[in-house]
């Protein structure tokens, strides 16, 4: 397992979804269904695999886990309800107490901050990402328990851009949802280029142009 998920993954072993302080068995399952799922994805890991990974057998997962679908949200609710959202809005702080003399500016602070998260904690990012489109209970997990603590730290911000005429006046959480998808989509791209799996990548260039791209939608210049 990556040294890089520390604190946040000994956080997460410490208590199941339920509450209950996990068993070590518990804990080397979590810690292999967290690799296998990163490397490979939650539809293609058996729980064969997770089990030979974590030196139990796989009654043992079963036991505690009823599905590979609840071990998968064993590792997500947790992780996106107690651990993900308050790990986000405190890594988050330094940008949003800052005084940004325009959007562009603070987008830039936000990519710097938001790179380093991703990097640190990939492999539980990586897991949410791959599958929020085949699960609703993560999407609702995300809408419920992260861009409500994003929006209202955020919104200040916004409404101040929006007063001086520097940003055009959407509803808050378009521009929210807006500035996610384009920055996302960049980091990911910056985080494969890293990685050697993206080619022709110019990172000065494509962060530029995320910037620009989302300027052009969201302001009258």
């Amino acid at each position: 397992m990556n040294e890089q998920l520390e604190p946040l993954l000994e956080e997460l072993l410490k208590a199941s979804s339920d509450g209950k302080r996990m068993t070590e068995k518990q804990a080397r399952i979590i810690r292999a269904a967290i690799e296998m799922f990163a490397e490979k994805g939650y539809a293609a890991s058996s729980t064969s695999e997770i089990a030979q990974r974590a030196g139990v057998a796989e009654g043992t997962i079963f036991r505690h886990y009823k599905t590979k679908k609840d071990l998968l949200l064993a590792i997500a609710t947790p992780a996106l309800g107690r651990l993900i959202a308050p790990f986000v809005i405190r890594e988050f702080r330094g940008v949003l107490n800052t005084q940004y003399e325009s959007y562009d500016q603070f987008l830039r602070a936000l990519i710097e901050n938001r790179i380093s998260f991703v990097q640190q904690y990939w492999n539980l990012i990586r897991i949410i990402i791959q599958e929020l489109p085949f699960h609703p209970d993560l999407q609702t997990m995300i809408s419920s328990a992260v861009l409500p603590q994003v929006l209202v730290r955020i919104e200040p911000i916004l409404n101040k851009f929006k007063s001086e005429g520097k940003l055009l006046d959407l509803p808050n959480f378009t521009i929210v949802r807006l500035t996610i998808s384009s920055l996302g989509g960049y980091i990911v791209g910056h985080l494969l280029a890293e990685s050697g799996r993206a080619e022709s990548w110019d990172d000065v260039q494509e962060r530029e142009a995320t910037i620009a791209f989302l300027m052009r939608g969201l302001t009258r210049n």
